[in-house]
């Protein structure tokens, strides 16, 4: 797993925690922890997708 791609899924769970931790104590806060994990889903998605990418393009 690429790097950016391990740092992007931390984020992700770290966010995920924090938006459920936020709407638990009634803040609506939890909407930017919302947002902010599918932000952090999409770039690992990218960083998986590119080193997948380029593992076919050296196995060629």
């Amino acid at each position: 797993m690429p790097r950016n791609a391990l740092y992007a899924t931390i984020v992700l769970v770290l966010a995920v925690i924090a938006a459920v931790v936020s709407f638990i104590q009634g803040n609506w806060l939890g909407v930017v922890w919302v947002l902010m994990a599918g932000v952090s889903s999409n770039i690992a998605w990218y960083y998986l997708r590119r080193d997948r990418a380029a593992r076919a393009e050296q196995a060629r």
